[in-house]
């Protein structure tokens, strides 16, 4: 397919998810300054911000200020578009969640403070944000629904309420939407704590998740219970890990290379449950331990949507190097939330354009090519040259693939 036909099916694509969400809530003119906002995103090769997408866009740097102000669920825009996107998909689909850090300076943005950032190991000054995605299990891809500033406040609110709790409450928040979808939410191992699943479990939603090596389990007790008054014996044996009893778990069918995994019910100390458990004996030596607080989730399920919540790493990745996810110079937590959710939005779109249109292209190429395209369009409209396109075929496909090496 053509550039130029990818440009104008990123725009459909939009223009389409954007209608689904607001529907009469946005004037057209709102609508279309959000629809340029997300293209000039995949077409502006520096830094996002204010000012650069005054010099890319065709309106000011104030107008674009002002649009960022307005507000768009963007929940509704990704749900359309992973419904679009996942059309090929089973309805093995999953919540996967995940924290990220966001480098800020100064000491006057709403909600600034210390997070931990992964990637450097330590906690470092600036905002951090709740990661909110849909993962297709079979199709193993990721796309982000919404991203959610952390806004704990220090001082009284801030004792009152913990991390996770308030990790919870946003789900609780968007839990009507994202039951549409999925009734379990896939975290990684730092989730897997009783006060978080206890605030979720009445919600409706299910936790898939990965406990410490060295957490407390016990098979299920399948004697005869005393009939004494009381409250009837759940705990059997202590789990020993180094002398499994394989007669009471299920051997899981994996790439003989990834080691051996086996599945059962049994009950997690720290979690004061009954889960299920799937023991995943690495080739090396040592295991990791998977779970679900749903007990009728088998363990082949378990185990592959646990494995496919890393693709919402890749989201994260994407945002940041391609859409612009920590350059927003903006203040406001209105601001700040359009600018996030914005560069995911555009990141979704753009994935959704590869995955049915250009299979072939990975999305730093895609971006490649679009900021390509965007140049050469612009010298042509300021021009106001209408060139043969029959003829210079040859020249526009090598003006289109400049950077794509690069990428």
């Amino acid at each position: 397919m053509p550039i130029t036909k990818l440009l104008d099916q990123y725009k459909t694509l939009c223009r389409a998810a954007l209608t689904f969400a607001s529907g009469a809530k946005l004037n057209k003119s709102i609508r279309k300054n959000i629809i340029e906002i997300l293209f000039l995103i995949m077409v502006i090769p520096r830094k996002i911000n204010f000012l650069q997408l005054g010099r890319y866009g065709t309106r000011s740097e104030q107008c674009y200020r002002q649009t960022f102000e307005r507000e768009v669920d963007w929940m509704e825009f990704n749900l359309w578009l992973s419904a679009y996107n996942f059309r090929e998909g089973s309805r093995r689909m999953g919540i996967a969640i995940d924290p990220s850090y966001i480098s800020k300076a100064g000491k006057h943005t709403p909600h600034v403070g210390t997070f931990w950032s992964g990637c450097a190991g330590a906690v470092k000054h600036g905002l951090e944000i709740l990661g909110i995605g849909l993962i297709d299990v079979d199709l193993h891809d990721c796309m982000m629904l919404r991203a959610v500033q952390t806004a704990l406040e220090k001082g009284r609110e801030k004792d009152e309420m913990t991390l996770y709790q308030w990790y919870a409450k946003v789900l609780h928040d968007y839990k009507t939407e994202l039951q549409r979808a999925s009734h379990y939410i896939v975290g990684d191992a730092a989730f897997s704590k009783k006060t978080f699943v206890d605030l979720i479990q009445p919600d409706g939603f299910h936790l898939v998740s990965r406990l410490r090596s060295d957490a407390v389990l016990h098979y299920l007790w399948e004697g005869e219970q005393t009939g004494r008054p009381g409250r009837p014996r759940v705990k059997g044996d202590k789990i020993d890990f180094k002398n499994l009893d394989k007669s009471k778990m299920q051997k899981l069918d994996i790439d003989p290379q990834d080691g051996e995994a086996y599945a059962l019910k049994a009950h997690c100390k720290s979690l004061g449950r009954v889960v299920s458990l799937v023991i995943h004996i690495m080739p090396k030596g040592g295991h990791k331990l998977y779970f679900s607080t749903d007990e009728s989730m088998s363990g082949k399920d378990v185990i592959e949507y646990y494995r496919t919540r890393f693709q919402i790493e890749f989201n994260f990745r994407d945002a940041k190097q391609f859409a612009g996810l920590t350059d927003s110079q903006a203040r406001s937590s209105a601001k700040l939330d359009f600018a996030y959710n914005a560069s995911f939005a555009a990141v979704n779109v753009a994935k959704t354009v590869r995955r049915h249109f250009a299979p072939d292209l990975s999305i730093g190429k895609l971006k490649s090519l679009m900021v390509n395209a965007y140049y050469l369009q612009r010298i042509i409209c300021v021009f106001e040259r209408q060139p043969n396109m029959t003829l210079n075929t040859k020249l526009f496909k090598e003006l289109f693939k400049i950077a794509e090496q690069a990428a």
